[in-house]
């Protein structure tokens, strides 16, 4: 099956356009169902996509990663701010207005055994958005599905088969060809690996990566791990409690990370060779994540941040560009100059982490249980 490549590049008008993204869920009580609070899962985030690049998402869970991915897919509505979509505003279509823009954005789900109907077949389940959207494939719906079996590295004699019939690599296989079968330009991959083994992990991310070349795709992946998000993204938006805390490209991101929550999951990534291992210290975050019902003033990150001052608890530090295609929202940014100088520290922010050398102890007690890697 021939599917023509979409245009790319740098200096094209962005796919996607994300601006002041806001999501509260409300948290009511009482027979009346009276508000009392909110959940501030996505709190003002801003971003864009370019055609044919891929954008990674990263943070530890309960940052909004997920609610965000099912935000600019238009499967929540947004609270507040603005999703752009090839130029046209999106953020509050109808089910009706929306339906036709399935067919460009279309996600691929966390969980490979949730996300399949187990009484459907392979066939019933990829051919499903062609009998949605009223598309009769040229060749035939049957043909035109096992080529897109084909495609994703399954038989087309699984056609007939039910989801049971298949290990965890072999459906979110299935789950890939079902968000490819309208030819979208946008592609949101939420978590597309971490359910599968270790070992079908790389077959299943080589697969979206040749898929990309082939197609000519754009991707928003969403990840727990580091190591998968380093080998697939072009640039890199980190996450803490519902904000962007900083965005840049990927080689700028891994050599030289300016927030000190990037800094602190960077050394959380295991390290295979024992040699390297000894050469670097891993960052102890201290205490829990802050509830995003009652997130901490100013910046969210102050109460387990060792570089803390007391701007940083008065005022939000802005996501500004400090170098080119690198933007951080930190008050006292990591290899870059300080933003707030000479300001008093608070009161037992140095105590808020601590630096583990992994060489002395040999066996990296330092990964934090909050990092997630």
């Amino acid at each position: 099956m021939t599917i023509p490549k979409q245009q790319e590049g740098a200096d094209s008008a962005p796919l996607l356009k994300v601006d002041g993204l806001v999501k509260h869920f409300p948290i009511t009580k009482g027979v009346l169902r009276r508000q009392v609070g909110a959940v501030q899962a996505v709190d003002g985030i801003s971003f864009d996509v370019r055609p044919g690049e891929t954008l990674g998402v990263v943070g530890e869970s309960g940052c909004g990663k997920s609610t965000m991915g099912r935000l600019i897919t238009r499967l929540l509505e947004p609270t507040g701010g603005t999703i752009e979509f090839e130029g046209r505003d999106i953020t509050h279509l109808g089910v009706g207005t929306m339906r036709p823009m399935r067919r460009d954005v279309q996600m691929i789900f966390q969980d490979p055994y949730s996300s399949l109907n187990p009484r459907h077949t392979v066939g019933t389940i990829v051919g499903a958005p062609f009998r949605l959207q009223g598309v009769e494939p040229e060749g035939g719906l049957k043909k035109t599905v096992q080529e897109l079996l084909e495609l994703v590295g399954l038989s087309p004699e699984h056609y007939n088969r039910y989801p049971h019939e298949f290990s965890g690599g072999q459906r979110q296989r299935i789950g890939i060809a079902r968000a490819l079968a309208l030819k979208p330009k946008l592609v949101v991959a939420d978590e597309p690996v971490s359910a599968l083994d270790v070992s079908i992990q790389a077959q299943v991310v080589n697969l979206l990566d040749d898929l990309q070349q082939e197609l000519g795709l754009t991707y928003v992946i969403i990840a727990h791990d580091l190591s998968v998000i380093r080998h697939v993204s072009d640039r890199i938006a980190v996450m803490y409690l519902g904000k962007i805390v900083e965005l840049a490209d990927r080689a700028s991101l891994y050599e030289a990370p300016m927030h000190p929550y990037t800094n602190a999951l960077m050394s959380a990534v295991p390290v295979p060779d024992p040699k390297r291992r000894t050469e670097r210290n891993r960052i102890l975050l201290k205490g829990d994540v802050p509830s995003p019902i009652s997130p901490p003033s100013g910046c969210r990150f102050h109460t387990r941040c060792w570089k803390a001052t007391e701007v940083c608890e008065r005022q939000e530090p802005p996501l500004l560009p400090l170098k080119t295609g690198h933007q951080v929202a930190c008050h006292h940014p990591e290899n870059a100059p300080d933003q707030a100088p000479a300001d008093t520290p608070l009161p037992g922010a140095a105590g808020t982490a601590a630096m583990s050398n992994v060489g002395k102890t040999g066996k990296g007690e330092g990964v934090s249980k909050e990092s997630g890697e």
